[in-house]
């Protein structure tokens, strides 16, 4: 009965919100699209269509007050990459051999596309890139709250049934990219409420991660944390708030986990790898050869599962390699656009990182670096599995993108100086430990 207050409560306060700004109905609409209320209180909630309902009227009011604010300053190409794939995929789907397929490929990606565009147009400052990185991270992190309740209670309904249609290689994706929003946003928050609910948030997530028991998940994890490690300020709080958070993950991962991960990397005697990644493998090498028959415009959108059943698959139809599907059905133009969008996101962010001066608020570098680490864990976990239509990274590339463009236009307002001697110009210096009474530790990196 809570989900279902909750979930009227939630799709009323979208819909009236809209009329103040179509922003709020787009946070909204972010918390249903990531909640999926029909999938976790399905006892209680069903069909309605709250995202729909929510949708159209942060749509009208969108396009009520002329479509926002186009002014995107270094965001420009971020978007018009994303515009420009499904404008490929549209392209396609006019010439496909199965109409139906592709149709319901761009139809999932306009359902995207149309809220990202109003994201990136009505985000007017920090504040609201901040509720928006509030927004993702409790809401996955009430999904992992639930999972987690679920597998102590005996039964692991993340692993054997997954979560809203989706298996748990694919649920456990969205976790790695939350995981790296929520440790920046923890570094930022300077409240200790807000801190404890975080620290609450990413160890469900952590957790959830493990018993998915998703190896592409845990290796995008261990990817992730590395990245991140790099990317934070160093300071003896921070090496130790790393070894903590290296300890929990230990303890929280039993032998059967990491059991099954390290099989990842096991031969059988005839040289083949574990049944999962050989197939894995075999697949990949199908999806090659369809690929060289047309390099350019692909097989079609959603279009590699009827190949794949031609070739002779039975029980597995995707590719079980987002890049590698995505190359396959859209070609090399698609891929382009498609891997550009993050792969710009990330590298305009590396740059900023850069670029900010000292007197700048914290949230422009705390930003770049939790979609720096999200999105590079997204990118390694995307490898083993396809799933175009999983809503998180597209928001966390929107948090990235959103930073960049109100970062210019604050600096264009002259908000802070620029020109002013930044550590960040200087070359990076490595000091050796010396014993004063207090742990020095050596300073790595342009980005500390």
């Amino acid at each position: 009965m809570k989900g279902l207050i909750f979930t009227y409560l939630l799709t009323f306060l979208g819909v009236s919100s809209s009329i103040i700004s179509p922003f709020y109905g787009f946070l909204a609409y972010v918390a249903l699209a990531l909640l999926k209320p029909d999938a976790l209180w399905e006892h209680s909630v069903h069909g309605g269509r709250f995202s729909l309902i929510v949708a159209a009227a942060m749509l009208a009011s969108w396009l009520f007050r002329g479509c926002g604010n186009w002014d995107l300053g270094g965001a420009r190409r971020v978007v018009f990459l994303f515009v420009g794939f499904w404008l490929w995929a549209l392209i396609l789907a006019c010439i496909a051999e199965s109409p139906p397929h592709a149709w319901t490929y761009v139809e999932q990606m306009s359902k995207i596309l149309l809220p990202f565009l109003v994201g990136i147009t009505t985000i007017r400052d920090i504040k609201d890139l901040k509720s928006l990185a509030w927004v993702i991270v409790l809401c996955q992190g009430y999904v992992c709250f639930e999972m987690n309740v679920r597998y102590f209670g005996g039964y692991n309904y993340l692993y054997f049934i997954g979560f809203a249609g989706m298996d748990n290689n694919s649920v456990a994706i969205g976790f790695v990219v939350v995981l790296g929003v929520a440790f920046f946003l923890f570094l930022n928050t300077e409240r200790y409420f807000g801190k404890l609910v975080l620290a609450g948030c990413m160890a469900f997530i952590l957790h959830a991660i493990l018993f998915s028991f998703s190896r592409g998940a845990m290796l995008a994890t261990g990817i992730g944390v590395m990245i991140s490690f790099f990317l934070i300020k160093k300071t003896p709080a921070h090496y130790s708030m790393f070894a903590v958070g290296l300890a929990a993950a230990l303890y929280l991962a039993g032998p059967e986990v990491r059991d099954r991960f390290m099989r990842t990397f096991e031969k059988t005697k005839t040289g083949e790898r574990e049944a999962s990644a050989q197939s894995r493998l075999n697949m990949w090498m199908d999806c090659w050869d369809e690929f060289k028959s047309d390099p350019i415009l692909g097989c079609g959108p959603d279009h590699w599962p009827l190949r794949a059943r031609a070739r002779g698959w039975t029980k597995v139809l995707e590719a079980h390699s987002l890049w590698i599907q995505t190359t396959v059905e859209t070609g090399v133009p698609g891929i382009m656009m498609y891997a550009g969008f993050y792969l710009l996101v990330i590298g305009r962010c590396i740059s900023l990182l850069r670029q900010i001066p000292e007197r700048a608020p914290p949230w422009y570098g705390d930003s770049c670096r939790m979609t720096i680490a999200a999105l590079c864990g997204f990118f390694v976990a995307a490898q083993f599995v396809t799933l175009e239509a999983l809503e998180v990274p597209y928001y966390v590339a929107l948090l990235g993108a959103g930073t960049i463009m109100i970062y210019q236009r604050a600096k264009a307002r002259g908000d802070f100086d620029e020109d002013e001697s930044d550590w960040r110009d200087q070359q990076p210096v490595v000091r050796p430990a010396v014993v004063t009474g207090s742990l020095e530790f050596p300073m790595y990196g342009i980005m500390n």
